[in-house]
């Protein structure tokens, strides 16, 4: 048998085995992601009403409904109220909707001419008794007075004026989002004159719009808090909380104050905030306080506990301990932890009078969303008044079912958390990802060895450009396939399922203030290989593209003309060497130890694309490293396939010898062939950047079906509808019969054919028909 029958055969082995082991791979792959995303996908569905969204299994309601499938009522109706204005004049105050828990603004204004101008002259509650949502009384404003106002008469308070500067002070701070930092500040001092006022829990009016004011400025902007005029004002107001807490018994929106005596008999005193669910909605919040309870509640709805181990009594028996709910942390602003997420940060104060404590235990279940954050990290601590920020001194933290923290005193205590972003994508894209890559890693393979082994049968030189092209195809497909995924992000998974199975003692070394709640993964420096690997690739991939694009136009639109000189080894130093400068300038501006998001993404092992808040932005790496770049060259190649396509395909050209016009099925097929070469379809890319949800995953579908199987386009354009290798498969596989297609492209193969040996540079270019192929359209000289 001879040598060249031989090598027929191993061509044949060789295609056979790599295409096989390929997709073996993708296979692989293919599973080990379904079993990932069946083991994930293991949360409960839901059906919501009213524009509610079922979010981890629960319907997350819009603020008009509640209830488990948010079909409860969650506001009061417009109204009107009539007011005695004098003895023989009443005016209608008009209200519109109101929710639940808030404060509903009158349409009637104060006059132009009064302090309060155009202000709401009157504010009304909207509350729940049951399921049915009511209203309670309107409130009154004094348009002659406003917060300023008011701020400079409260230290001449009295018993005659305390209820009307309380009253006033709760309607001017009824409409949150409008305070400024000045309007927080009179309020603050307001309130915290009020409640340093003698006996003032007894008075439940007073109290009661003095605990409301505070609620209210929760829901102020978060900037407006960012101000160090501030934080003498948020301290002494923090501070005059814990001790009203002793005395009071309030609960509002944003804040909850219990208090309770201490009894001689008390061992531990337990105080807990449950979310009511009665009614399938988690509002108002159940407050309890307990006597001698062997621990913390198990039940792990409820949200925060605190628990006062009490070894020394009062001898007078007549102690109290007083506890402080703020549903967020506004009022201490640390200079050291910064949020990047709109996640609510709860605080809980314990203060006691007339008894010592050995220990304070405190249970955190914090509700997030965990269908897009998962918890790395938490630390317990306490705001330390003597630098106004949170510290860990005298804390220790352990985990279960709960955040645990145990300190040995008494003050502010909170959870800080750290998370990461859990990033989705569509499945089944992914899946079509897969299943194209492994098409085209098995078509580049036979094209490249196709170009290799029939250079003698095709009497033409090596097409280096498309090889290159493959090539780095091929290479980007391996990598993606096998290393896209970073299992250390997934592998991370939700605390709920890792940490939540076994109770961990308290811990003092590893209680470290954190400084963001926003952290990066774990290091994984194989995953920013990769992602540099691949950054790479796909870069070396386009610059070929690029450089098939300029040699196809030096070889057709320049016939007569021979190609430059060193024209191999500058397109070598291009294609491989300028991707290289990229993405070392990429690597050197953006990558830093601890910080490798900066340079790529979270679960992927590619560029980083989105910021904190997952939407696309302009100053990572994916623009200007990869986007830009690659615009450029689709551009550059969109102009010489209009160029080609105008010049050479369409039209008839007198420099090119044709033995026949090309029928209309030849030029489609022809134009098909340098679209697919060019890449021309990754500019469908772009299109999925267009916010609208629906039309941006239409183009992602497009996208990933056209360019994952790129390789296999090219493979069955410039290889398989080859008469060459339908000949040498016929030979090889003899008991396989390749019927030949009587409609295809006959391509011309444009060669550079040396007619003197003295005269090297003057090269003219001929047309062969029995040697047509596709992939002449890069040949280059040897």
């Amino acid at each position: 048998m001879s040598s060249l029958h031989w090598g027929r055969i191993l061509v044949g082995i060789t295609c056979c085995v790599v295409t096989t082991t390929l997709w073996a791979l993708c296979i692989w792959q293919l599973v080990l992601r379904f079993k990932t995303d069946t083991t994930e996908s293991e949360v409960p569905l839901c059906f919501c009403l009213n524009g509610g969204i079922c979010q981890d299994g629960t319907c997350v309601c819009p603020e008009e409904w509640v209830g488990s499938l948010c079909e409860i009522v969650n506001f009061c109706e417009a109204s009107t109220y009539t007011v005695n204005v004098s003895e023989s004049i009443t005016k209608n105050l008009t209200f519109g909707r109101i929710i639940v828990s808030k404060y509903g603004n009158s349409e009637e204004k104060c006059k132009p001419d009064t302090v309060n101008g155009n202000t709401s002259i009157s504010i009304r509650m909207c509350s729940r008794e049951g399921r049915t949502p009511t209203l309670e009384p309107p409130k009154i404003l004094n348009c002659d007075e406003n917060l300023d106002s008011l701020a400079s008469q409260v230290e001449a308070m009295n018993s005659s004026n305390i209820a009307a500067i309380a009253s006033n002070t709760e309607i001017l701070t009824s409409m949150p989002d409008q305070l400024s930092t000045q309007n927080i500040y009179a309020a603050a001092r307001i309130t915290v004159q009020i409640l340093k006022t003698p006996n003032v829990s007894t008075d439940a009016q007073v109290s009661t719009a003095a605990v409301a004011t505070v609620s209210q400025l929760l829901d102020a902007s978060e900037r407006e808090f960012n101000h160090s005029n501030l934080v003498n004002v948020t301290t002494s107001l923090t501070k005059t909380m814990e001790e009203f807490s002793l005395t009071g018994n309030i609960s509002q929106t944003n804040v909850a104050v219990q208090s309770a005596p201490l009894k001689l008999s008390s061992s531990t005193i337990l105080f807990s905030a449950q979310r009511d669910t009665t009614l399938g909605y988690y509002q108002p919040t159940k407050l309890e306080i307990q006597e001698n309870v062997p621990g913390l509640i198990a039940d792990t709805s409820t949200e925060i506990q605190i628990l006062f181990n009490i070894t020394n009594h009062s001898s007078s028996g007549n102690g109290r301990v007083g506890f402080v709910l703020y549903q967020n942390d506004k009022l201490f602003q640390s200079r050291i932890y910064q949020t990047q997420r709109s996640f609510s940060r709860q605080i809980v104060s314990g203060n006691i009078d007339g008894g010592r404590t050995s220990s304070v235990e405190i249970a955190f279940s914090p509700k997030y969303n965990i269908s897009e954050l998962y918890l790395r990290d938490h630390a317990c601590v306490f705001w330390d008044y003597t630098v106004n920020d949170w510290s860990t001194a005298g804390c220790a933290k352990g985990r279960d079912q709960f955040l645990r923290c145990r300190c040995n005193h008494t003050t502010n205590f909170a959870v800080l958390m750290a998370f990461q972003i859990k990033y989705k994508y569509a499945k089944p894209l992914e899946y079509i990802s897969y299943i194209g890559v492994g098409l085209s890693m098995a078509g580049v393979i036979i094209t490249i060895l196709f170009q290799i082994f029939t250079r003698k049968s095709r009497k033409s030189s090596v097409t280096w450009m498309l090889v290159s092209l493959c090539f780095s195809m091929l290479i980007f497909n391996i990598i993606f396939i096998s290393g896209i995924e970073n299992r250390n992000a997934r592998n991370h998974s939700d605390s709920t399922t890792s940490h939540y199975q076994q109770y961990l003692p308290y811990d003092t070394i590893s209680n470290t203030l954190l400084t963001s709640d926003l952290v990066d993964p774990p290091a994984d420096s194989w995953c920013t290989v990769v992602a540099a690997l691949l950054h790479y690739f796909l870069l070396t991939t386009f610059m070929w593209s690029a450089l098939n694009s300029a040699q196809l136009y030096l070889l057709l639109l320049r016939a007569m003309k021979p190609l430059p000189e060193h024209f191999l080894i500058t397109t070598s130093v291009i294609g491989w060497g300028i991707p290289a400068v990229v993405v070392a300038i990429t690597l050197g501006a953006t990558y830093r130890e601890g910080k490798a998001l900066n340079y790529r993404q979270e679960e992927f092992c590619w560029l980083a694309a989105l910021d904190q808040n997952k939407s696309f932005s302009v100053k990572k790496p994916m623009l200007w490293s990869f986007l830009l770049p690659v615009a450029l060259i689709l551009l550059f190649n969109i102009i010489t396939f209009i160029t080609v396509s105008v010049s050479v395909i369409w039209k008839k050209n007198k420099n090119l010898t044709r033995n026949k016009k090309d029928s209309f099925m030849k030029k489609m097929i022809g134009t098909i062939s340098i679209v697919v070469v060019l890449g021309i379809t990754w500019t469908i890319g772009y299109l999925m950047l267009i916010s609208h949800e629906e039309t941006s995953l239409f183009f992602s579908y497009l996208f990933c079906v056209l360019n994952a199987t790129q390789g296999l386009q090219i493979c069955i354009l410039y290889t398989f509808r080859s008469p060459v290798f339908k000949n040498k498969v016929s030979k090889v596989f003899a008991v396989i019969w390749v019927p030949r297609v009587s409609l295809y492209l006959h391509s011309k193969t444009y060669y550079v054919s040396k007619t003197q040996p003295a005269k090297r540079s003057q090269e003219t270019f001929r047309s062969t028909q029995t040697l047509s192929e596709n992939t002449s359209l890069s040949t280059v000289p040897n």
